[in-house]
Parts: C-alpha cells; structure tokens; sequence
C-alpha cells in the first residue's frame, strides 16, 4: 500500500549582528536611511535575508496519511524542533531533549540543516505544508543551505509561483494566488487567519517572530523552539480546517 506523508514545517531566523560587519557592508545595508528610526528599521530587517541572517529553529509535523472507508486520518509520527545552539559551531556535538512529545535537537546551524535535508531524503514523496513558504522558508533554506555548504536533497523552488508540486503553501490557498493589499483575496498574516478560522494562534503566549532576535541573544533556544512548534502545529491545523472547502490538491 502506498504511505503519504505530509511534512508541515517553519523557520525562524535571526539577523547577524550588525556591529560585527565590516565598514562597507555597514554601509551598504543602510545605505538610503536618512533618519535613526530609517537605519534600525534596515537593520531589523536584515533577519529576513538568508545573506544576513541565520537559521535558528526549524520545526518539523510528520503526518501520515491513512485512509478507511469512511474518513481520512492523519498519524503524527514525527514532532521535532531542529534549535541552532552556537555552542556547537565547529563540532559535530549535539543534544536532544523530550518535552511533551516533542523532541528538541540543539547543534550548529550547519548541523540543524543537514537533520532537515535528511527527513526529506528519508521521506521523499511527503507533501510539504507551509504558510508564506514558498515566499520565504523554501528559499531562505535553499540559499542558507548554499551558504553552509549543505548539499539540498529536493529542489524547494522547482515551479513557477503559480504551478509548484509536492507543496502546498496555505497563503497562496487562502489568496487564490493573487496576495493582494484588499478585496476579497486581501492578504493576512498568519495570527489574523488563525483567529479568523477559529483556531488557537501560536502568537497567544507572547513571543511571536520580532523578538527572536533578541531571545536568541539571550540564550533562549528552547523558547525560540517552542514558539515554533506551536507554529507548525497551528499549520497543519489550519490546513485541516481549509482542505476540504477550497478544493486544495493533496
């Protein structure tokens, strides 16, 4: 019997810090800013590149698909939290931890990346969930993974933006592929959906993606993962809510 699997998943991402770039890249990155609040603004935005930022957590929801007469269910049998430690750059040491089904891998960037390429090489077929994915965690992991030196085992921006297989990516679902600034097909953030569609939002514990940067700093990797696996769960949730009356291909 053929298994099909579904892989939500999300990144979090924290930019470099500012103070260790050389003078030209400095400049370069500010370059335009004429006010104090213009500056910080580009440089708080510098986490949403892969070329200044890191990956600090990827989480990852592994779903089996089974089928009986009657219904559809969906098995979880993966629940990880791949946590960027920097204690760990330059060695091959890694930690694991269990909390409330979830285990949680502390290594470097590099080592947390290679996990994810290897779930995917494991699972081949999976169908891939994601809200904003193919727009920035598809492409942020590609060139993360260039940049580390991580050879990807799948192609994640293979497609057009309007044609792309083995992924669906809620936010083109939800906007009919147009992500527009109003009407009908207006485009949301994620928290807003969520409530919008009766679910819990993963933002309703107080961390939410602008102060990963700055827990980061802090040394809370564990935090960080947390707030991410709520995330991927409130993903696939949203997923399930949605699948069945917009007519999304799985």
């Amino acid at each position: 019997m053929h298994q099909k699997y579904y892989l939500a998943f999300d990144l979090e991402t924290a930019g470099v810090n500012y103070s260790d770039l050389d003078d030209a890249q400095q400049e370069y990155l500010v370059r335009g800013a004429t006010t104090e609040a213009e500056k910080n603004k580009k440089i708080d935005e510098m986490g949403l590149s892969p070329i200044t930022a890191r990956i600090v957590t990827i989480g990852l929801q592994l779903y089996e698909e089974i089928k009986t007469e009657d219904k559809i269910d969906y098995v979880l049998i993966k629940n990880a939290a791949l946590a960027y430690n920097p204690e760990f750059d330059g060695t091959d040491n890694t930690e694991k931890e269990v909390v409330d089904g979830i285990t949680y891998y502390y290594a470097s960037e590099k080592g947390i990346v290679e996990t994810f390429w290897k779930t995917l090489e494991k699972y081949k077929n999976c169908i891939l969930i994601s809200f904003n994915g193919r727009n920035f965690d598809a492409p942020f992991l590609m060139l993360r993974s260039a940049i580390l030196q991580v050879q990807p085992t799948r192609n994640l921006m293979d497609g057009t933006k309007f044609n792309y297989g083995q992924h669906i990516d809620l936010i083109d679902e939800l906007t009919f592929y147009t992500q527009a600034f109003y009407g009908a097909t207006r485009k949301f953030n994620f928290d807003y959906y969520t409530r919008a569609f009766g679910l819990e939002s993963p933002k309703s514990q107080g961390v939410d993606g602008s102060k990963v940067k700055t827990l980061f700093e802090q040394g809370e990797y564990f935090t960080i993962a947390q707030y991410c696996m709520r995330d991927v769960k409130a993903t696939f949730d949203l997923f399930l809510r949605i699948k069945d009356y917009l007519y999304i291909k799985s």
